[in-house]
């Protein structure tokens, strides 16, 4: 009788184990998804300035044509991307074409010293701000939920519930980008 107890008193303390790693995984996931749509409604903001953005420098630089083309469909592409790496690759596109936007308003200086263009210019250096800090949240869940997936002995319990690794977002830097020629 004494070895049953033994024997349901390891039973209760394993369920019990594994119910309290499963939780923790749900947690992480929750968060890390939590992380990411953080960075969806940035990105949603972004795609929603960026409009009003090129219609004010369109009025100051009407034979711009192909820069302004260029900034629209990398909108366009990188609001119809779907997966982690799709989505890397098309905000890096956009924010070089938006790049090539700036460069072209600099050529401008009644452009640059417009109110209208200069709010755009701060909502959108303040939107790039909240992506990276929404990125680095959402890479630090995904991190910590990789680590815990991957980790003994809650690897155990992730396999047996099939908890997946999450890939992580990166963009590229600003200082990682390289200058862009603009010619006329």
């Amino acid at each position: 009788m004494e070895i049953l107890y033994i024997v349901l008193g390891i039973l209760i303390i394993l369920i019990f184990w594994i119910i309290v790693i499963y939780n923790g995984l749900v947690k992480l996931r929750n968060r890390t998804k939590e992380a990411w749509a953080d960075i969806d409604v940035q990105l949603k903001r972004r795609y929603n300035l960026i409009p009003n953005l090129v219609e004010t420098v369109k009025g100051y630089a009407a034979h711009e044509k192909g820069v302004f083309e260029k900034v629209t469909e990398a909108r366009t592409r990188a609001m119809e991307s779907k997966g982690l790496k799709e989505k890397e690759q098309t905000e890096n596109i956009l924010s070089g074409t938006l790049k090539s936007l700036f460069a072209v308003a600099e050529n401008y200086p009644d452009l640059r010293a417009s109110q209208n263009f200069l709010e755009l210019q701060r909502e959108l250096r303040d939107t790039e701000d909240k992506i990276q800090a929404a990125r680095r949240f959402y890479n630090g869940n995904t991190r910590d939920l990789n680590i815990k997936i991957e980790s003994c002995p809650a690897n155990i319990v992730a396999n047996l519930f099939n908890f997946q690794k999450m890939e992580f977002f990166e963009l590229e830097e600003p200082e990682k980008r390289k200058p862009v020629s603009v010619r006329f």
